[in-house]
Parts: C-alpha cells; sequence; structure tokens
C-alpha cells in the first residue's frame, strides 16, 4: 500500500470518529424522545472496517496469496422543528486488494454527500430542495494497466441541485423526492481525461508517442488541445430512499437516482442505485452485502481483454460504449456505530 492510500485510510476513519464520537447531554435528552415527539438534531453514523487474508505455502491445489481491506464511514446529521426538516448524509468508502506478489490495487473508492431542506406543505408531503455531490479519492485504471487513467480525484465530479417534493412516509422508512427542475454539472478535473471527452465532457485533441524504459516501449499521451472540463444538463429527478429493520439484527438500505436530461436524449435515463443488507453479529461485528449499479449514457466504457489490452472491432477500432456497470461486495469485519441510534 503506497502512502497515498494509507493517508486516506487514516484520515477517513480518524476524522469521523473524532466529528462525530460525542453527544452533547442535550442531545441525549432529545435522543430518548420517541421519534413522534423529537425535535431538534439528530447526529450519528457507523465505521466499518473488513479485513481477509489468504496465505499458501505449499498448497496442492495452488492459488494465490491474497489480502484485502474494505472501509467505510457514513455519518448523518438531521434536524427536524415544527414544520422544517434538513437532512444530511456523507458517506465514504474505500477499499484495497492485493493477489500473489502484485502490488495493491483499489476496490472501493467514493464520496457520497447529501444535503436535503423540506418545508412541510401537506401531511406526509413537503416542499423540497436538495444537493448531492459524487466523487472518488484516488486514480482508477484499467488493470492490469497503470500507464493509463480512466478517473481521478475529480474526474469525474458529479453535483445535482434540484427542486421539488418529497413524501416522506409515517414512520420515516420512505423518502420519495420528486423535482422536474433539477441542473446536474459534470467536472472532469483531469486535463488529460478532459482532452479525452471523459465522462461526456466535450473532448479536445491528444496525443500519443511512445518512450523506451529499460528497453521497453511505453505508450504515453500528452494533450494538444484542451478539452472542457464541465458539463452541464438541465432535467428531471427522482430519489427514492428506503430503509427498515427486517429484525433485531439485521437491517436493510436502498437508495435509487433518477436522471433524465431535456435537452440531450431524454429518453436515456442515467440510474445510480445502491443497496446495502447488513446483519449484527454483536455490538462490533457484522456481515454485510451492498451492491451498486450505475448506469451513465455520457460514460463510454472501453472493452478490454483479460490481458488489458483493448478490444478491436473488425475495423480495427476500439469497442467503447455507454454500458452497465454492476459492483457487489460481501464482507464481515468490525463495526461500530455512534450517535442517535447505536
Amino acid at each position: 500500500m503506497n502512502k497515498l492510500n494509507k493517508l486516506i485510510l487514516i484520515a477517513l476513519l480518524s476524522t469521523g470518529i473524532t466529528a462525530y464520537a460525542q453527544v452533547t447531554d442535550a442531545e441525549d435528552d432529545l435522543i430518548t424522545q420517541s421519534d413522534e415527539s423529537f425535535e431538534g438534531w439528530k447526529k450519528g453514523g457507523m465505521v466499518n472496517i473488513n479485513f481477509s487474508q489468504v496465505s499458501l505455502k505449499n498448497w496442492a491445489a495452488g492459488g494465490q496469496n491474497s489480502i484485502s481491506i474494505n472501509s467505510m464511514l457514513s455519518l448523518y446529521a438531521n434536524y427536524k422543528k415544527d414544520n422544517d426538516s434538513w437532512e444530511n448524509y456523507l458517506d465514504l468508502g474505500y477499499g484495497i486488494v492485493r493477489q500473489g506478489d502484485e502490488g495493491f490495487i483499489k476496490s472501493d473508492d467514493r464520496i457520497d454527500f447529501t444535503s436535503k431542506y423540506g418545508r412541510k406543505a401537506a401531511e406526509n408531503l413537503y416542499y423540497a430542495a436538495l444537493f448531492n455531490f459524487r466523487s472518488q479519492f484516488t486514480p482508477g485504471y484499467n488493470y492490469p494497466d497503470t500507464d493509463h487513467k480512466i478517473s481521478d480525484f475529480l474526474a469525474p465530479a458529479y453535483a445535482i441541485a434540484a427542486l421539488g417534493m418529497d413524501y416522506k412516509s409515517d414512520d420515516d422508512k420512505l423518502s420519495l423526492f420528486v423535482a422536474p427542475l433539477t441542473t446536474k454539472i459534470t467536472y472532469v478535473g483531469d486535463k488529460l481525461l478532459a482532452a479525452k471527452g471523459a465522462f461526456g465532457v466535450d473532448k479536445g485533441n491528444i496525443e500519443t508517442y511512445y518512450v523506451v524504459v529499460d528497453g521497453d516501449s511505453i505508450t504515453k499521451e500528452r494533450v494538444i488541445e484542451d478539452g472542457k472540463n464541465i458539463r452541464a444538463e438541465l432535467g428531471g429527478y427522482v430519489r427514492m430512499m428506503y430503509q427498515t429493520d427486517i429484525t433485531k439484527d439485521i437491517s436493510f438500505k436502498t437508495n435509487l437516482d433518477l436522471f433524465s436530461n431535456y435537452l440531450h436524449n431524454p429518453k436515456n435515463i442515467d440510474v445510480h442505485w445502491d443497496n446495502l443488507l447488513s446483519l449484527k453479529v454483536n455490538n462490533y461485528i457484522s456481515a454485510s452485502i451492498s451492491t451498486s449499479l450505475i448506469y451513465d449514457d455520457d460514460i463510454d466504457i472501453s472493452v478490454m481483454k483479460s490481458n488489458g489490452e483493448p478490444k478491436l472491432n473488425s475495423e480495427g477500432i476500439q469497442i467503447e460504449g455507454p454500458r452497465t456497470q454492476f459492483k457487489y461486495v460481501i464482507a464481515v469485519g468490525f463495526q461500530y456505530k455512534f450517535g442517535a441510534e447505536k
């Protein structure tokens, strides 16, 4: 693990724990109230660290040594008083894995912040404004190719600002936010990726050249003409959030985001869908299954061979285009909840 990855993991865990580990006496009094009578701030969160290792020696069946570490920090700070409601959520995740003698590569990397303010309009219905920001911490690659980045910190970064109506169920388990007026901003902070037109921004022009390192010819790229760093879209947005305790020790949470660009291919809806099923073993040990499904019509994904080389069509052109992205993680490890709902 390089120094940057170590610093990210340490900062991610220590920042969350120190920022939210303490609750004042006044807040403790509020926490003891029932959900129906609760007013004021409700703060808390969860830190989760999962570790696995496989070590083989003279193993006749074959295989590779491996180490994997996944961490997640989830924080919330929600305010409710009279007809006003303000919800804030921050989810951070980072994971690395190493197989055999290869170096560590990342298996998870996300920053997700949501803030939603609502003013009660009727029973279970609120006028609402929402802001959502998503990005990642470190560069991403099409492994085993580590010479050419396909993503980086703030490349991409997505920001959504929306105005609409929010429906909340009586038990606060379900929230359905519908916004007919929404702005989506895509930002690509890396100059080379922007010049390639990554993540839907207007591309510039790049030049490919070769350098020889230790007798090997390595492909390099440089920017000839800058691309656009920002792409703005105007459309409609729907966000559905549902969470429930299936049993005392089993909980389920799902978030579904849908966005349609009014000005370009409105039928091609962007989808971001996260699910988390958690099983509590005791106060500090848990197991979880998480899935993420993403489809964005503006993201072209290259089809790669198993050796990391790009697949080409019959005309010798690299095969790429919008594709459904899917990830799932099964984890067992340390979990600690703090704040209003331990």
